[in-house]
């Protein structure tokens, strides 16, 4: 039984249904799922749980995320990337400074009220945004409110005197929930120009990074290798105190008991035999499960 993360590297053009579909395929395992879905067009950090590791899903959902990727000053479309219909076109007679372009995209580093793009896959009513557009309706886009911990530009942006448009870089750190796409579209109205995404790379996502990913093909052309590509359920709690249990304790874990421990932090993950099997919290005089890993081998 297999169980842990593999952390893929999405290509270009594959949905994350996709990735997951193929893994299922070729490794013959029902319990998989990602976590963090990327858009068809983005690349990158794509983190799939195997086994006992599906239950950390909604866990690996709330880690932070980190990309990187590209923008134009010029245009603007629908969508916020190159696949929509453009809205707006203003092309710049003078481009922006570095420092102009560094001092917009700081006011919206901490927590901020963002509106979803119209094609996204947030649902109002129980249908998607992109639906509604796809079928011309109008229909007010719910706000959220997310946290974006680095917005910053890197290299040095690129005017092109024949076309107008300014091309710019950036790496970007933030909650889940976050369209990067949105922040490059406001990006622009904050500078009164318009603005579309035209690259995204997601570099980190749920704890792992691109040096710890490998491309899907990896995975299917070596099946039989996989225990050497994934990383192990323990990997995720890293952050975590870890406890190893004695004979007695792990008997009263397995029966979902609450127990004393000698620790004043928040959560603890506890080990058995060189595995965490179950995450605890702090109750206060004592510790109760939160997450039982009991499997995990």
């Amino acid at each position: 039984m297999l169980n842990g993360i593999i952390v893929i590297d999405k290509d270009k053009g594959m949905t994350s249904a996709d990735v997951v579909y193929h893994l299922r395929k070729a490794l013959h395992i029902k319990k998989i799922g990602h976590a963090g879905t990327l858009d068809p067009e983005v690349t990158g950090v794509l983190p799939i749980a195997i086994g006992q590791a599906t239950k950390l899903i909604e866990l690996m959902h709330t880690r932070p995320k980190a990309y990187t990727g590209s923008g134009l000053f010029g245009y603007a479309t629908d969508s916020y990337d190159t696949d929509g219909k453009t809205l707006k076109e203003n092309k710049l007679d003078h481009p922006f400074t570095k420092d102009e372009i560094r001092s917009a995209m700081h006011t919206f580093e901490g927590k901020i009220v963002q509106v979803p793009p119209i094609y996204s896959a947030v649902k109002v009513n129980g249908k998607r945004l992109y639906e509604y557009a796809r079928e011309g309706i109008e229909v007010e886009r719910p706000k959220r409110e997310v946290e974006v911990r680095k917005y910053e530009l890197i290299n040095e942006p690129k005017f092109n005197p024949q076309t107008g448009y300014q091309k710019f870089d950036f790496d970007i750190e933030c909650s889940k929930g976050t369209y990067v796409r949105s922040l490059v579209n406001d990006l622009g109205e904050k500078l009164n120009q318009p603005a579309v995404m035209t690259y995204l790379r997601r570099t980190a996502s749920s704890g792992f990074d691109l040096s710890q990913a490998v491309k899907l093909s990896e995975v299917e052309n070596n099946p039989g290798e996989v225990e050497k590509l994934i990383q192990p359920i323990d990997a995720f709690f890293k952050d975590y105190e870890t406890i190893d249990l004695n004979q007695g304790q792990w008997l009263k874990v397995q029966n979902g008991a609450t127990i004393s421990l000698k620790t004043h932090a928040k959560k603890v993950a506890l080990r058995y035999n060189n595995r965490v099997k179950a995450i605890y919290r702090n109750a206060g005089h004592y510790y109760r499960p939160e997450l039982m890993l009991l499997k995990n081998e």
